[in-house]
């Protein structure tokens, strides 16, 4: 039995169904499901707790002497990234962002490397969970937040601005896509039970994709509070080609955000070797 953790948002409920519930041939593995918010799988990550986790990348680069990335079970393309907004409308190219406060979704999440790429010096930050971000940014002035998920297709209807999107930015900056999440896989596992694991994913996928557009009971149970079609424009989004492999152009992008975190972080040793399980 192997643990195996991954968040609540559709995507990954979307990717892991058919494995979780044994609508594909498990071939003989089991494993114990934990269903966390990005923010805690991090902090597992971190403490080597977990067998197979998401991740976000931007805490990868902390966790490469124990874990190694998965081919399959990913969230990376373009036009996907977290956005920078604000409760009012505010001009990019005059304001001054050492006057906020800005609210991140954890200190080891992606959205937070790549919003330090765009701003690097600014300190006033508060971390905290992604769906409380919209809320905070609402009841309080002189506040930014930074957010990722679902939150791009409702900020809207709430009244909130877009300062600017960090994914772009990104886009612009390194010329590839945006590494947003992985599935690490514990060194301390056996390389074939991994490369197992990887190819379930993949096939469990498949059988997702081979459905849709239906909305499973298990996606649907995991985002109680989510209209259907917010489900959809989260799948459609964030679960694509590079979910079913990461292939060369992925692990390329994977490597560049590694080179950015050191940049941003050079104090810090990354370990380039064997970052992914299976390579092409």
């Amino acid at each position: 039995m192997f643990t195996l953790a991954f968040s609540p948002c559709p995507n990954d409920t979307f990717i892991f169904d058919a494995l979780v519930n044994k609508k594909i041939d498990t071939e003989g593995l089991g494993f114990d499901i934990l269903l966390e918010d990005v923010q805690t799988l991090n902090q597992w990550a971190l403490e080597g707790k977990i067998d197979f986790s998401k991740i976000s990348y931007g805490v990868l680069p902390l966790i490469l002497n124990n874990y190694q990335v998965l081919e399959s079970g990913g969230a990376l393309g373009k036009g996907v990234g977290p956005i920078l907004i604000s409760n009012a409308d505010i001009q990019h190219s005059t304001f001054n962002i050492q006057h906020y406060q800005v609210a991140i979704p954890g200190e080891n999440t992606t959205a937070h490397l790549l919003f330090s790429l765009a701003y690097p010096n600014t300190t006033n930050k508060k971390f905290m969970v992604f769906n409380e971000i919209e809320n905070y940014v609402l009841q309080n002035k002189n506040t930014l937040g930074v957010i990722i998920h679902e939150n791009r297709f409702t900020y809207q209807q709430k009244g909130l601005h877009k300062v600017i999107d960090l994914g772009n930015f990104w886009e612009q900056e390194t010329n590839s896509p945006i590494p947003l999440g992985g599935i690490a896989a514990h060194r301390r596992i056996d390389k074939s039970v991994s490369q197992k694991v990887d190819k379930l994913i993949k096939k469990s996928l498949q059988y997702a994709f081979d459905n849709y557009p239906i909305i499973t009971d298990y996606v649907k149970q995991h985002s109680q509070e989510m209209e259907e079609v917010v489900m959809k424009q989260h799948i459609d989004l964030y679960v694509n080609n590079f979910s079913l492999g990461l292939g060369s152009e992925g692990q390329k992008a994977v490597i560049k955000l590694l080179e950015v975190y050191q940049q941003l972080h050079p104090k810090v040793t990354i370990n380039y070797n064997s970052i992914f399980l299976q390579s092409h």
